[in-house]
């Protein structure tokens, strides 16, 4: 037997009470944990105090310098020193911990900065005479004194983490830290579109450079988040944004979301806010995807914003310490609100694509700048024109693949996607609007119509099952097994029958016929995953609209297919009438619309 190590304490330490400026910075390393965790207390504190505009200022990523000034009502002189206690708040009154209607709940965000950094509080209530300040440096509160500020707060933290340097060490760059208060302040920005922001960085001193900048939106809340959202992230989004506004049991969802055809390679342009908090939940990243998934390849993303609203008492905000996270009281509902609100914002698109397509066709068609009156060869060196700049272009070219249509008289312009002029190549029917002429890529556009169809087929008639001739025993974890059986109702209106085998296994008796031959245990598997992240699943419905988007891609109208002007026409029509008909089954655009004045700059006519 070894002889014991004489490092190893065989004996247990007493229990002792902590002191404050111990447990102020433990509670400083919950709350926070990087200067853009400070910054969002501190900004969240000038919200719920009324302010109009608010200034935030940074040096060196934070590190040595983030001051906050608002507008708010402030803080009464006697009331300073108890900012500055644990636990200290105006926003609840003890006796219900859930019922919570503002931001900075959290008494321990203020002393916590001052246990780990030099902090300053400079304020003058509303009505007071004067302004105070008070300062606290590495948990040590001096005393308060009178001080020069017309009106609102300004909390000044210098020096975060001097009093805890190991902390220090495992800050990132100040150009990453700077970027994640930047991204901080946005998030506020949205949720708060009435607010003005601005953003500085003073790293050297002086008013600084700044960074980002908002005033204060007008209007109504809709058309104030919309030019908020513009401003933010960019008037592309604006322009191809979809308005969210649905309720249900008591939950409020508003916002904007893009079409299908506006999306992205990942899901950071996704912004989701909970009763105004800035919020990453699983619950809401499951609805959009379940939402998003019959019009857009699993690997591109829509761009949104959205904003849950709920009596307080239906959420928990304080499941983790910088309340990044929320617990629904019952997250089916809300999953529920999202997918519906946002299929019917999709739907009520009918047949409208991104304008950012039309954008990028026009770009294709300028011609590149250079030099007036220059012609380039091959090596793309200019050489002298033998002719005037007027007959280039217009050598002898093949026999073009295009057949144009005689005006049909029943058939009139000023139909959204207009009336069928020509086929193009025997792929593209050319339109022509009442402003404008639209480009219709006839096989994407049949194969949404198709598909469309096929599913309202599958969604009055039922998906047929085929039964297993030998049913398959899939094992399951214990918690995966009580899940999958809660779902097999709804599994079963997609064809899949699982009943209960015992223990912790299930009996797979019927798969959907479309599937065809299914590796029963794979499947089961991945709905048992789905079940435990996201609380839903999508895998049979997924499996199913790939097969109908198969087949509707073998019945559609294919590439290289001559088709007459009725039948052109007759395809327009069907579009208009027809929702999501603007992409095909993967998120393309199906058409692209060109306006006459967007035609007209393109050869210098306005």
């Amino acid at each position: 037997m070894n002889a014991p190590d004489p490092n190893i304490h065989t004996k247990r330490a007493p229990i002792r009470q902590l002191d404050d400026a111990a447990a102020n910075r433990i509670a400083a390393g919950e709350v926070v944990e990087r200067p853009a965790s400070a910054v969002k207390e501190m900004v969240e504190n000038a919200i719920d105090a009324g302010a109009t505009r608010i200034d935030v200022a940074y040096a060196d990523g934070g590190k040595t310098l983030l001051r906050v000034t608002d507008d708010g009502f402030g803080i009464p002189e006697d009331q300073l020193v108890l900012a500055l206690s644990r636990h200290a708040t105006s926003k609840i009154d003890g006796s219900d911990l859930l019922n919570i209607h503002t931001f900075g709940f959290r008494g321990e965000a203020l002393p916590s900065m001052g246990a780990v950094g030099r902090l300053t509080i400079t304020s003058r209530a509303a009505g007071a005479d004067t302004a105070a300040v008070i300062s606290v440096n590495g948990g040590v509160i001096n005393a308060v004194k009178p001080a020069a500020l017309s009106r609102g707060t300004v909390v000044e933290l210098r020096d975060l983490f001097h009093a805890t340097p190991a902390r220090l060490k495992f800050l990132r760059t100040d150009r990453s830290e700077s970027g994640a208060i930047i991204d901080v302040i946005k998030r506020l920005a949205m949720a708060e579109p009435l607010i003005g922001f601005t953003l500085r960085d003073v790293t050297g001193g002086g008013e600084g450079r700044v960074v980002f900048q908002v005033p204060p939106q007008t209007g109504d809340l809709f058309d104030a988040l919309h030019a908020r959202l513009a401003k933010i992230l960019g008037s592309d989004f604006a322009a191809n944004a979809l308005r969210i506004d649905a309720e249900r049991e008591g939950l409020a969802l508003t916002g904007f979301a893009s079409l299908p055809t506006y999306s992205r390679g990942s899901a950071t342009a996704q912004y989701m806010f909970v009763n105004g908090r800035p919020v990453r939940d699983k619950v809401f990243f499951g609805a959009i995807r379940g939402a998003y998934s019959d019009f857009l390849h699993r690997d591109r993303h829509p761009a949104l914003a959205l904003f849950l609203e709920c009596d307080p008492t239906l959420v928990d905000v304080n499941v983790h310490p910088a309340k990044s996270e929320v617990r629904f009281r019952d997250p089916g509902v809300a999953r529920g609100l999202i997918v519906s609100a946002l299929r019917h914002a999709l739907a009520e698109a009918g047949h409208r694509a991104s304008t950012t397509v039309a954008d990028a066709t026009l770009g294709a068609f300028r011609p590149e700048t250079r030099p007036e009156g220059a012609i380039y060869q091959m090596d793309r060196r200019p050489v002298q024109p033998s002719y005037t700049p007027m007959q280039q272009g217009f050598a002898e070219a093949p026999a073009p693949s295009a057949r144009f249509e005689p005006a049909v008289e029943e058939v009139v312009e000023d139909q959204p996607l207009g009336a069928a002029r020509a086929q193009v190549h025997e792929n593209y029917v050319i339109a022509q609007t009442s402003d404008g002429i639209v480009i219709v890529d006839q096989h994407a556009a049949h194969e949404r119509l198709v598909y469309e169809r096929l599913k309202n087929q599958m969604a009055q008639n039922g998906v047929a099952a085929q039964a297993l001739l030998i049913p398959e025993i899939v094992e399951l974890a214990a918690d995966d097994h009580g899940r999958v059986l809660n779902a097999a109702a709804d599994l079963a209106g997609f064809g899949l029958v699982i009943e209960d085998f015992g223990g912790s296994a299930v009996c797979v008796r019927e798969t959907p016929a479309l599937l065809g031959e299914v590796n029963a245990v794979a499947l089961v598997n991945d709905i048992a995953d789905e079940l435990a992240d996201l609380n839903q699943t999508q895998s049979v419905k997924d499996k199913l609209e790939a097969i109908l988007s198969r087949v509707a891609c073998h019945g559609s109208i294919r590439s290289g297919r001559v088709m007459r002007a009725e039948e052109m026409n007759a395809l327009l029509r069907e579009m208009e009438a027809t929702p999501h008909s603007g992409q095909c089954n993967h998120g393309r655009p199906t058409y692209v619309e060109l306006k006459l004045h967007d035609i007209e700059k393109l050869f210098g006519r306005r």
